[in-house]
């Protein structure tokens, strides 16, 4: 039996060794680059101070905030902002940022205020009567007898 696989793979061996393969030949030459830019550092920019403030009373949505920052260019950032939780409490978070110290916060929690009264009551919604099933129970009754 070997010397049938071998006699068979020398055949095929022959067959395939009169085919070269193709010679490839890329349908269009390789891209040229040029030399990477040599390494710019960004422009320096002049320091820019700023400031601002805004704040929202919509009594219609209960969406009750305000916001205002201050920052002197050099990396100083101060800032505080407010606004009116769902329960009628007003949180207000304070805070500083600069390079040396990072980001800090502080947040603080107002009681809720007597006077709040949410967006909305409370629905009034009575229990679904549903009636009671009308059909009968199934009588269970085995199909077989054990032998025993």
């Amino acid at each position: 039996m070997a010397a049938k696989f071998i006699i068979l793979a020398a055949c095929v061996a022959t067959a395939l060794a009169q085919y070269s393969a193709p010679a490839y030949k890329p349908a269009y030459s390789a891209p040229a680059y040029s030399a990477p830019k040599a390494y710019a550092p960004e422009p320096a920019y002049a320091p820019a101070p700023y400031s601002f403030e805004y704040s929202v009373n919509d009594p219609h949505t209960y969406d009750v905030k305000s916001q205002s920052e201050y920052a002197d260019g050099n990396g100083y950032v101060k800032g505080s902002y407010s606004l009116l939780e769902a329960d009628g409490s007003t949180r207000t978070v304070e805070y500083t940022a600069d390079d040396y110290n990072g980001f800090n916060a502080v947040v603080k929690n107002s009681a809720p205020s007597a006077a709040y009264k949410p967006a909305y009551s409370a629905p009034a919604y009575s229990a679904p009567a549903y009636p009671a099933p009308a059909y009968s129970a199934p009588a269970y009754k085995p199909a077989y007898k054990p032998a025993y």
